[in-house]
């Protein structure tokens, strides 16, 4: 069974694709809130898919993965299993794809453990919870174990009621993700101190702030000037606002493998 132990879990990780080229490293994918690795399945039949290999991770009490009890749910810790997982591969440095709650995760595994991300792409996810627009952080707060009951109707539901190891365990995931969707965070100052290449992506129609958007990039030194006639100055940043989606089907725009394609093929 592709289990990890780490960091007193037991990470369900799953390996796609063919041995890389020489010099290309795996891409790592860390799905969203109430999500699964295996959400990723139509970005790994896209023409991304071919020629690498990609590992697909289960985090903190979402899917395949267990929870551990007593551990709240936060985006340093899991970023911290993430690292643990690649440590165990045999840490080698990889790029990194995160959507929504693993965009965080991904961003604090370049923040926490620099040395194991090459490239990364934060897809739909802000660098400070204000960054949200203001009826999205309201929803958060008023989230809580109650809800649990009302989303078993959702098709996030569904996909765990088909793998989780305990189903039972439901509200314990809708509890600990909204608790940690309430916690206030501002990443800004580190953000800033990231060298690996980002690219961040987002919809035209997102849960965040287009300016926010901006703010983001321009932490990573990206839109602060002009960069010449021959983009000889241009940052290693990338910024990429995908029409026609939103936060919801942002990972299903036929738009999306290419963007990233380029970008992790540079």
């Amino acid at each position: 069974m592709p289990y990890a132990d780490v960091n007193g879990m037991t990470l369900w990780f799953e390996e796609h694709g063919t041995a890389a080229t020489s010099g290309v490293p795996p891409l790592v994918l860390l799905h969203g809130g109430f999500g699964a690795g295996e959400m990723f399945q139509p970005f790994l039949a896209s023409e991304v898919g071919e020629g690498r290999r990609f590992i697909t991770v289960d985090l903190q009490a979402h899917g395949r993965t267990p929870d551990v009890d007593g551990r709240p749910m936060s985006m340093e810790a899991m970023a911290d299993d993430v690292a643990g997982l690649l440590k165990h591969l045999g840490g080698e440095a990889v790029d990194v794809l995160g959507y929504s709650l693993g965009a965080g995760t991904a961003m604090r595994l370049a923040i926490q453990h620099p040395d194991l991300v090459r490239r990364l792409v934060v897809v739909s996810m802000p660098a400070r919870r204000e960054g949200w627009f203001p009826e999205v952080t309201a929803q958060m707060d008023q989230m809580h174990v109650g809800a649990a009951e009302a989303l078993k109707q959702s098709p996030m539901y569904e996909l765990y009621a088909r793998i989780a190891p305990r189903v039972e365990d439901w509200p314990v995931l809708v509890e600990k993700v909204a608790s940690m969707n309430r916690r206030d965070y501002d990443w800004s100052e580190e953000i800033a101190g990231v060298t690996a290449p980002v690219l961040l992506v987002f919809a035209d129609g997102d849960g965040i702030r287009p300016a926010h958007m901006v703010e983001f990039f321009g932490l990573l030194g990206g839109g602060l000037k002009d960069p010449g006639w021959d983009g000889g100055d241009r940052p290693a940043a990338r910024l990429a606002v995908v029409p026609g989606a939103t936060h919801y089907d942002l990972m299903f725009s036929p738009l999306l493998p290419g963007v990233v394609g380029a970008f992790l093929a540079q």
